[in-house]
């Protein structure tokens, strides 16, 4: 049953990015299993970690535009306060001009960090998406499903785990429900019991009387005293990342258990302290302009809300999505701020004239190169000219014959013509065509 296609996302753009990403978790999880750890926590933090360290570039490049702008700011400020109230055309194109001229020198896009944003954002949504449906990525996984979703489809045909009132099984029923087709019921099934929690996991394997089957000789679901593959899978550090910390809280108080209520808080806290502490030590983008109405700074203060805004989001979001996705989170934090830290101490260290320099040098040959080009196409302007300016010397010769002489010219096109002895495809040809047929018609 190895290499089956379970239910992956199929978004146009996220889809084939999420698809490559499952390769890499699918072979992180199969390294870990050949070495007796299957087990998803660890797989997730050492998947996202090789995706940070991969994105390791595109941040510094990100954070040494950060530091170049902060040192052009005042230059770029000067310029915008030159062209301040100006809205004539001739005034905004030459700020643009200004400002692209700053740009230049600096080394550095106007577009600045957008481009290293726009390639990393969609590869962290299609981490996400991986996380979120990992039997749909990992085999091992979701072959393990597929052996539950198989025994119930063929007992009732997944009737009464369809129509199933447990809570997390009707709302994972919902999520899915374009999933669960007759073509398709294998893999939706998978879906929702990947997503249930462990109570309902439990009743809905009573009923069906699951609690006996294997697969490639362990038992999937807890026995006893015997732990169960799913279990397995999805234990970290005691903790069952397939539940959500408000199940955990919720069987914490009703089971009276402290340390089940500290794991439930655990998640959602360090999910918030881990973001706040990386939006902390990220740098802050410096103001392009003195004015606090200023689409620039408007644009800052927003950015500084959300900053502030994310930690609680996470929390949030990590109470109410199963514990794997807080992992994620928490792990995607610690390991941007580890980063971060090595990032500043090599920003800090550089030396930032320098760079500058080297970038201004740069832009200098890139000027030099426009200028070469620059008497190549005043070349081809001249070859195109060329034919024009002949046709205006004859002009101008003709232009200085005396009357006399012009007179005499005359007569001697008229004789030619009046003769018929005219070169054939001449102009006076052409005339005494038209001629011709002028006379025949005028008879």
């Amino acid at each position: 049953m190895t290499g089956v296609l379970l239910t992956q996302y199929q978004g146009t753009f996220i889809g084939p990015i999420a698809k490559l990403l499952g390769i890499l978790m699918n072979g992180i999880f199969s390294i870990l299993n050949s070495i007796g750890i299957p087990n998803i926590g660890l797989s997730i933090i050492l998947f996202t970690f090789l995706i940070y360290l991969c994105l390791m570039p595109l941040t510094i490049k990100q954070q040494k535009f950060s530091k170049l702008q902060a040192k052009m700011s005042p230059e770029l400020q000067a310029i915008q306060a030159k062209y301040k109230g100006k809205k004539d055309n001739d005034s905004m194109l030459a700020q643009q001009e200004e400002i692209k001229e700053l740009y230049g020198k600096y080394g550095v896009s106007q577009t600045g960090s957008c481009v290293q944003l726009l390639i990393q954002m969609p590869i962290l949504f299609a981490l996400y998406r991986v996380i979120y449906s990992m039997p749909a990525y990992v085999t091992q996984v979701g072959d393990t499903f597929r052996v539950l979703a198989n025994n119930i489809i063929g007992t009732d045909n997944a009737e009464f785990l369809l129509n199933s009132e447990l809570s997390s099984v009707s709302s994972a029923v919902k999520m899915y429900s374009k999933n669960l087709t007759d073509d398709n019921l294998v893999n939706g099934v998978v879906d929702v019991l990947n997503k249930i929690s462990s109570a309902d996991l439990a009743s809905i394997a009573e009923h069906y009387n699951l609690s006996s089957l294997t697969y490639n000789g362990h038992l999937i679901l807890s026995n006893g005293d015997t732990v169960g593959l799913i279990d397995r899978y999805n234990n970290f550090l005691g903790l069952n990342i397939g539940n959500s910390p408000q199940y955990l809280l919720t069987n914490a108080f009703t089971s009276k258990s402290f340390l089940l209520f500290i794991a439930a808080i655990a998640v959602p806290v360090l999910a918030a302290f881990t973001q706040f502490i990386n939006v902390k030590l990220m740098p802050q983008a410096a103001s392009t302009s003195g004015d606090p109405n200023d689409a620039s700074n408007q644009m800052m203060q927003s950015m500084k809300t959300m900053n502030y805004m994310m930690p609680i989001m996470s929390a949030f979001f990590c109470f109410t999505l199963p514990a794997g996705m807080g992992l994620y989170w928490i792990a995607g934090s610690v390991i941007r701020s580890i980063q971060q830290i090595l990032i500043n101490h090599h920003i800090d260290k550089m030396d930032i004239d320098a760079e500058i320099a080297k970038n201004q040098e740069k832009y200098k040959k890139k000027l030099e190169k426009r200028k070469d080009r620059t008497p190549n196409i005043n070349n081809y302007a001249n070859l195109s000219t060329r034919n024009m300016a002949s046709n205006n010397s004859v002009t101008k010769i003709k232009s200085n014959l005396s009357d006399s002489e012009k007179e005499a010219g005359i007569k001697k096109a008229t004789d030619t013509y009046n003769s018929g002895n005219i070169r054939k495809n001449s102009l006076l040809s052409m005339a005494n065509m038209v001629r011709e047929y002028d006379e025949k018609n005028n008879k």
